[in-house]
């Protein structure tokens, strides 16, 4: 990972200790955190919303990141660096995004996300709505771009990644791997940023 990229992720979650708030979760907020439920006809079949991810294969990431529902356990696990505050803009949001920043150089792994989303709720709980993956940029040397999921990442140069999103835990109508979604809110962020 580039110098530059860790010292932009440790200033950024410096700024962003303060995101995460506890709390009692009402049954209304409890059924708002359970997954969403994706249909499919077999196994085989690409996941509605888009055509690159089969069902196993968000089954098997979904298996991998059921734990950090619990964002503590998340923490606890590495993915303790807020990279992001809430994200948002006019096709929707993405969340906060944190990232286990050992990840983050120039390999990638569908089972083994760099960063996972969540989006603030009103309690002050955090909701797992999808992960991330990412590459520096500078940091792969494989042909063309990284892809997952029969899928080639998105090029972001301002920010100097290759990244790929997947809305596991939540539905989203753009598409399972749209960088935007207008179901996820900002609206109950602590710090939040409209981005272009």
């Amino acid at each position: 990972m580039s110098h530059r990229l860790i010292r932009s992720l440790a200033a950024t979650a410096v700024a962003a200790l303060t995101i995460v708030g506890t709390g009692a979760c009402t049954a209304a907020e409890d059924s708002a955190i359970a997954p969403t439920a994706v249909a499919a006809s077999h196994d085989h079949a690409a996941v509605a919303g888009g055509p690159s991810i089969t069902n196993r294969q968000l089954a098997g990431l979904r298996a991998a990141t059921s734990a950090y529902h619990d964002i503590e356990r998340a923490n606890a696990d590495q993915w303790n660096v807020p990279v992001t505050p809430c994200w948002y803009n006019a096709a929707g949001a993405m969340g906060y995004h944190y990232a286990d920043v050992t990840r983050i150089d120039g390999t990638v792994d569908s089972l083994r996300p760099e960063a996972l989303m969540y989006e603030p709720m009103q309690n002050g709980r955090m909701r797992l709505v999808g992960v991330e993956y990412i590459v520096p940029i500078d940091a792969w040397t494989g042909e063309g771009r990284p892809s997952l999921f029969g899928r080639d990442f998105d090029r972001n140069d301002a920010l100097g990644l290759y990244v790929l999103h997947v809305w596991a835990w939540r539905d989203n109508p753009a598409g399972i791997h749209a960088g935007w979604n207008r179901k996820v809110s900002c609206a109950y962020a602590a710090e939040r940023e409209e981005r272009p």
